[in-house]
């Protein structure tokens, strides 16, 4: 019987052993995960990790001596220094953006990421920091689009996983997945494709840089898409924290400077 009894006892704290290490197990998974103490972490680390493609100017780019520069660069540098840590960028593709997310490769993505329901509902935004409108772009001697309504049936180049692949797609296009404006501008101008819709800042910045450009925007949709920083769901306190520094931004001027700079005016609405 004493025998029996001591057995027990040991499969039974075997048990609660294993129960406490599993749960240390699962609170550091949820860590690694980016949970509620990501803002600790960043700052134990003194550094915020930031995923960007670098391949989308105005927002994200790299300049004439290679630097990563852009409006969403700078204000997601200063976001990271009025946390009181370094940015650290990660640069990779928009339809890889989500998944690096997801798997802990970044702390925060700041790419123009239109705040659509779909996305809340396995993510979480910081307040939007700028306001856009999706335009339609055509070659140059284009004369069968004119309107996003004649999208349909038309080949549109996009992101697959962009707001302005859903815009297309919407007016019944078919799509040619690229990964970036740059192909779809290629692709625009090889004949390989019909149209491309994306963001109006960045056509206008494209034709103020490359205004021997054989395109044009033909129509410009009448609904205002905002963006916003890009968190993991339940990220916590660090998202407050990104949503007061760009408030604090606005309020002392550092926004209006930052989007002068870029735009020549303030965008945030």
């Amino acid at each position: 019987m004493k025998k029996f009894s001591l057995t027990f006892l040991l499969v039974v704290a075997m048990l609660v052993l294993a129960a406490c290490g599993g749960s240390e197990e699962t609170d550091t998974t949820e860590d690694e995960a980016g949970g509620s103490d990501l803002l600790t972490t960043v700052q134990e680390e003194g550094t915020l990790v930031i995923g960007t493609e670098g391949t989308y100017p105005p927002f994200t780019f790299h300049d004439a001596s290679g630097e990563l520069t852009g409006f969403d660069v700078e204000i997601a540098r200063e976001v990271a220094d009025r946390l009181g840590v370094e940015a650290e960028f990660l640069e990779t593709q928009w339809d890889a953006m989500f998944a690096g997310l997801d798997a802990g490769r970044f702390d925060m993505v700041a790419n123009q990421v239109g705040i659509n329901p779909e996305r809340q509902e396995s993510y979480e935004f910081s307040s939007s920091y700028i306001t856009s409108t999706a335009v339609l772009v055509v070659a140059e001697d284009n004369t069968d689009i004119k309107t996003f309504e004649d999208l349909e049936g038309k080949l549109s180049a996009q992101s697959l996983t962009s707001n302005y692949a859903e815009t297309a797609t919407s007016f019944g296009a078919e799509l040619e997945g690229v990964e970036g404006f740059n192909q779809a501008i290629e692709l625009l101008n090889s004949g390989r494709v019909d149209a491309t819709v994306n963001d109006n800042l960045t056509v206008l910045d494209f034709m103020k840089q490359r205004p021997d450009a054989k395109v044009k925007v033909v129509d410009k949709s009448e609904d205002a898409a905002q963006s916003g920083l890009l968190f993991r769901k339940d990220s916590g306190a660090i998202v407050d924290e990104a949503n007061k520094a760009l408030a604090d931004m606005i309020e002392d001027g550092t926004y209006d400077e930052i989007s002068e700079k870029w735009f020549g005016e303030n965008v945030l609405e």
